[in-house]
């Protein structure tokens, strides 16, 4: 177990827990035998539900009745107590018992608690929420996405190179271009704090990272930024503005070609490459937000996902391990 990666999961937190954690660790196992599940959360409900699906060398059940609900604001769910499911989760990873942390629950009490536990990382004064998206080319990371909703300039140069760091842990091979989210391309453009961050970036030269400049919201997707870096409103706006174009296009699409006749036909001749563009615009598949600046990583996995979802954010916790993003995000903020 020594060399295996140690995920804490908060079993309780999201729609449909715990079935849907146990399900998407289940998933997760078959294809990767090099992950180590510390559960936390109501043991009769868990080990009923994992029923000798997976060797009791790849996990352990911490027990534990008590819960932060959906409904509670964040300081209910801290003032639930340190005998929760997320609180002892995160205390694992504080603790050095798990290496990692992830949670489907309340997103305010996973920020709040995670805070309260944790450290942050030396020079970083803010932590920021991050996630990934789909592009033309591949992938971006996207921060921060709402935990600070006011930034000074530091704190946007700070999310810039824990948002390379963030990218060249997943993808280790490849430099991110950042890039700055405004209202225009130009460089007169912005309020006085992003054009202040944006004089940093174009003042330093960084082997870690190339700076793009701006970026508008029509270029979000086009796959020529890697690391895309904003306020947490900011952030937020674009974020819920793109999950609901996406459910729009999807849906409506879905409406046309089944609406008629003539639709199911071409449904079905088009089938191949209707799967194709379903599955580019599938939230599953980006399932993940990581909440870093912290002193140990922890892992927002979408409330609302299934099994397939949950699943999803488990080989994100294990790339973010595997990628040594703590270290990455210290030895760079070093060279600022």
């Amino acid at each position: 177990m020594s060399d295996m990666i140690k995920i804490a999961v908060d079993a309780m937190g999201g729609d449909g827990s715990p079935k849907k954690i146990i399900d998407g660790i289940i998933l997760n196992h078959r294809t990767n035998k090099n992950n180590f599940y510390k559960i936390f959360g109501d043991k009769n409900k868990i080990h009923g539900l994992i029923n000798n699906k997976i060797s009791n060398e790849f996990y352990e059940i911490i027990n534990t009745n008590d819960v932060v609900k959906s409904t509670d604001s964040p300081l209910e769910g801290a003032k639930r107590g340190k005998n929760t499911s997320m609180w002892l989760s995160i205390e694992s990873v504080k603790n050095k018992d798990a290496d990692i942390v992830i949670s489907a629950g309340n997103t305010g009490a996973l920020l709040v608690i995670s805070k309260l536990n944790l450290n942050m990382i030396e020079n970083i004064d803010k932590p920021a929420l991050s996630a990934l998206w789909p592009n033309k080319k591949g992938m971006s990371v996207v921060l921060d996405l709402g935990a600070n909703i006011e930034c000074n300039a530091k704190n946007l140069f700070d999310f810039s190179i824990m948002g390379a760091s963030l990218y060249t842990s997943l993808y280790p091979n490849e430099k991110p271009n950042i890039a700055l989210l405004n209202i225009g391309s130009e460089e007169f453009k912005g309020n006085e704090t992003i054009k202040e961050t944006y004089k940093i970036l174009n003042d330093k030269n960084s082997k870690n990272y190339n700076f793009s400049g701006y970026i508008e919201g029509n270029q979000l997707m086009n796959g020529e930024v890697n690391v895309i870096v904003s306020d947490g409103f900011t952030g937020n706006v674009a974020l819920k503005t793109a999950e609901g174009t996406a459910n729009f296009i999807t849906s409506e699409l879905k409406k046309t070609m089944t609406g008629s006749i003539l639709g199911k036909i071409s449904t079905l001749l088009n089938f191949s490459n209707l799967r194709k563009f379903k599955k580019k615009l599938d939230p599953r598949l980006y399932n993940g937000a990581i909440f870093i600046g912290l002193d140990s990583p922890v892992v927002k996995s979408h409330g609302g996902t299934d099994f397939v979802g949950f699943s999803n954010s488990l080989d994100v916790c294990n790339r973010i391990v595997n990628g040594n993003l703590i270290k990455k995000i210290k030895e760079n903020i070093l060279e600022k």
